[in-house]
């Protein structure tokens, strides 16, 4: 009887069940605890023992006492085997062969490599052969252990043995190493076991205890190497994660043209319906399944029988654990068996319908449901994607850097692409990178290719921003603008040919291919609903033009969390009379030039309330330094100096002293609202003046929120707010009606949050700027960070760019005080956050937390903070 100390190090199962402590992967990897659950549901399991995440960190950090335990242990959980087999490990006639896997908590193919056919040396193998119907079959599958062993547990590099396969195939005349037969394997093995002394001076180990635990001590330590420690960091394992090892008796697959193995799903991956989908492959190991040359063939190809066992296991398991399910299986001797189950692969939008369904089936409550849906992955149901029949022709490969797929013919200009766009044509305008004055280009491209850039180049975020398909980094391709060509494996396309980007593989395909339209209908929005009914925060958009706006409340947007003015002055003649106003010499002139961009914001500001019917409007007034409205070239600024019939001295000169060192900590924000009061009073008319018209009209009041940025001080907000409320004064008596309306700051300085309590005391609203208040925090300038913030969390200095996810210990420290001490100055204060990182699950989870109203994103990034905000509630409950 083992004692419980040690028997919480192990756990065991087989055909009879399963026994131990614990089922979950946290504790017996993913493997482990699939093994465990099947043996536990009577499945066909081949018998087997897990060493847990305890018994692996004591084997890695060299812990004696438990070392001598485990070897108990070890030697315990054989003997099971032995005894449920009737096999025994090393005896001659009757062998006992083990597979030794690694298991770590999750599916994690390629990070450490399992050990099979451990049990076999000189004597064991003929053994084998003589009980085989096959003698080749086991002279093969020691030399598969000998090449398997030499990688895995003593580290000699595989190409040496690659080598040799190559040569013995060349000398034999086979055209290839796949050609290598059963037969060949006693010559192979015995120039193995010599390569393994000629690597290190060491021989095979012919004791089979001496192979089992060379191979246990293998797994543990290499979970500490450098391959799994980069897998862990990209899958989003912490360092601390363990890993477990599954020792098992073997099945074999590579007895005859009657066995094999196969890899088999509950449900078709594309669509969720109910269907076995999968492939097998006959007279192979397991590894074989991931060997290109190795030709698979469809699941139906197995006898009635075991595709019947394999059936009635799948229908188990999603009865069991509710999902649906992989498993992986070998066919031995007309017999199935399990060796790994895992929650199928599977579309985002087969994934809806399976979990609808199991709502439907009352097996899944829909707050259950909505716990296992990635948000970044309903992206994926927003855009058009490439149907799931279509055939393509990749012709290269970069990064994923935004969702969707487009088909297009090939612009080498933006300001091509433009004009074609306009005539009605499809274009994937295709640069090398893009540059911010590609920006009109980019705004009429159905899609956009780079070969250079990451997933925060220029590109990718505009890309991003708009919902339009964008590869960057496809690094293989050659660009000759000059030429009008893209060269691709040695195919060259020239401008105006049709070429097809998938945003979310990262592919380039030859030629048109048909797409399959967004909608957010059925499956999502079932699902979206559950979400609605469970959220506490509100979502809305960041959004300033009536194309933006449509589009999120489209896609659910409660309001909008934040309207650029600024971008409404850049368009037609507007950056003409911003100009003319920069230049003015007087109040007078510079009252003069705003008045004629009022009527055309006036006209924006309208149409974004008449969208956005009962539900707030916020709008920011003018934020960045008046130089960004200026040419930055000479001969821009000349050109424009005629335009405007100014002398070209005198613009250069004004042009020079707007220009700052550090524009982004400037004069710019409640700054240059203080300084220039007509900017405000100008803004602040357009914006009354246009939600008295819409109340006209459609009788009911538009929610107006008027954000003054960059705020230090109370003393600001306060001057400015006066401003504001004179003019909404007069237009409620010009135009005869009552205005309802808040005047609220934008959170973005670290002084502005720690002096929210004062103030509060004249905002009715806060409102997070996280971009700037993570630039102001830092110190770091979010657009020049590249440069060095993936060395940062390379080296683990930053968990991950702050940018990206909310930086919860510095940043997040800020704003749970600025919501803690600004309630305390205005109880009834709404607060929300309006940054990049208002549609960033994680990040949508700590506002959750502390407590804010709303977040507010970009319109495709809606439906995924109306998810992330249920989660986010879920999983607070749960605390």
């Amino acid at each position: 009887m083992m004692s419980n100390k040690r028997s919480s190090f192990i756990a065991t199962f087989g055909v009879s069940g399963a026994t131990g402590q614990s089922l979950a992967a946290a504790t017996l990897g993913q493997r482990g605890a699939a093994l465990c659950t099947m043996a536990a549901l009577k499945l066909p399991v081949p018998s087997g023992f897990v060493l847990n995440t305890e018994a692996c960190r004591a084997l890695a950090t060299g812990d004696a006492t438990s070392q001598d335990q485990i070897k108990a242990l070890i030697t315990q959980g054989i003997a099971a085997i032995e005894s449920e087999t009737g096999l025994v490990l090393g005896d001659k006639k009757r062998q006992l062969i083990l597979a030794v896997r690694p298991s770590p908590p999750l599916s994690l193919p390629g990070t450490l490599e399992a050990v099979l056919n451990l049990g076999l040396n000189d004597a064991t193998v003929q053994g084998l052969a003589a009980s085989a119907s096959d003698p080749a079959f086991a002279h093969e599958c020691y030399r598969r252990f000998i090449q398997n062993y030499a990688h895995v547990v003593l580290g000699d590099d595989p190409a040496a043995f690659d080598d040799l396969l190559n040569l013995f195939a060349e000398e034999r005349g086979y055209h290839s190493p796949a050609q290598i037969r059963g037969t060949d394997g006693p010559e192979l093995a015995t120039r193995f076991k010599a390569q393994i002394e000629a690597n290190g001076g060491r021989t095979f180990p012919q004791t089979v205890d001496e192979q089992l635990w060379n191979a246990i001590m293998a797994l543990a330590r290499g979970w500490n190497g450098p391959r799994a420690r980069m897998q862990r960091k990209l899958h989003g394992l912490k360092d601390e994660a363990g890993i477990a090892i599954v020792v098992q008796a073997m099945v074999f697959g590579n007895q005859s043209d009657k066995s094999g193995v196969g890899r088999a799903a509950s449900r078709n991956p594309q669509s969720g319906e109910k269907e076995l989908h999968g492939l097998y492959l006959s007279n192979a190991q397991g590894s074989d399944l991931d060997m290109p040359l190795r030709q698979s063939q469809p699941l139906e190809s197995l006898a009635p029988a075991a595709l019947q066992s394999v059936a009635t296991a799948l229908n188990t398991l999603e009865q069991a654990v509710h999902d649906a399910v992989d498993v992986d299986f070998t066919l031995a001797q007309n017999t199935i068996w399990l060796l790994d189950q895992r929650p199928a692969k599977r579309s985002t939008a087969a994934n809806l319908k399976i979990l609808t369904g199991l709502v439907a089936e009352e097996k899944l409550t829909p707050a259950e449901a909505l716990l296992r849906i990635d948000p970044f992955a309903l992206d994926q149901l927003l855009h058009s994607t490439i149907a799931p029949s279509a055939k393509r022709e990749v012709i290269g490969l970069g990064l994923a850097a935004s969702p969707g797929a487009a088909t297009g013919i090939i612009s080498f200009d933006a300001n091509e692409a433009r004009t074609l766009a306009a005539q009605g044509q499809s274009v994937i305008l295709v640069r090398t990178e893009t540059a911010p004055e590609d920006i009109k280009g980019l705004h009429l491209a159905a899609g956009v290719l780079t070969t250079r850039g990451g997933m925060t180049s220029h590109a990718a975020v505009i890309a991003r921003g708009m919902g339009k398909p964008c590869v960057t980094g496809a690094s293989a391709l050659r660009i000759d603008a000059s030429a009008g060509t893209l060269t691709a494996q040695g195919l060259i396309l020239n401008a105006g040919d049709i070429i097809t980007i998938d945003g979310s593989s990262g592919q380039v395909l030859k030629g048109s291919v048909p797409l399959v339209a967004p909608s957010l209908s059925g499956d999502f929005a079932t699902v979206l609903g559950w979400a609605d009914k469970v959220r506490r925060m509100k979502v809305r958009t960041n959004a300033e033009t009536a194309h933006d706006a449509k589009l999120a409340a489209s896609f659910g947007a409660e309001g909008i969390g934040l309207a650029r003015a600024e971008h409404m002055f850049f368009e037609g003649t507007r950056i003409s009379a911003i100009r003319e106003m920069i230049m003015a010499d007087s109040e007078k002139e510079r009252r003069a030039a705003l008045a004629q961009i009022l009527p055309m914001l006036r006209a924006d500001f309208a149409e974004l309330f008449t969208i956005m019917p009962g539900m707030p409007v916020t709008i920011r007034l003018l934020d960045p330094p008046l130089h960004e409205f200026l040419p930055s070239q000479r001969e821009d600024i000349e050109a424009l100096a005629h335009s405007l019939d100014v002398d070209a001295d005198a613009f250069k000169k004004r042009a020079m002293e707007l220009r700052e060192q550090n524009p982004m900590l400037g004069h710019r924000g409640v700054r240059l609202l203080l300084s220039y009061p007509e900017i405000t009073d100008m803004q602040a008319r357009a914006i009354f003046e246009a939600a008295a018209s819409v109340a006209q009209e459609i009788g009911m009041s538009p929610i107006v929120e008027i954000m003054v940025p960059l705020v230090a001080s109370r003393g600001e907000l306060e001057a400015v707010r006066t401003r504001i409320e004179a003019v909404a004064r007069e237009v409620a008596v010009e135009t005869h009606q009552k205005l309802n309306y808040t005047i609220g700051t934008m959170i973005e300085l670290p002084r502005a949050a720690l002096r929210a309590t004062d103030i509060a005391l004249a905002a009715e609203f806060f409102s997070f700027g996280t971009n700037d208040l993570t630039q102001t925090t830092y110190g770091i300038s979010r657009d020049d960070s590249a440069r060095f913030i993936g060395e940062y969390t390379k080296r683990g200095i930053f968990a991950g760019d702050p940018f990206v996810s909310l930086d919860v210990e510095g940043v997040g420290e800020l704003i749970g005080l600025a919501v803690e001490r600004g309630r305390k100055g205005r109880p009834d204060l709404m607060i929300g956050v309006c940054g990049e990182h208002g549609g960033d699950p994680d990040s949508i989870a700590f506002f959750e937390e502390v407590g804010l109203d709303y977040v507010s994103c970009s319109p495709f990034r809606v439906p995924i903070a109306r998810l992330a905000a249920a989660q986010a509630t879920l999983k607070m409950h749960k605390k």
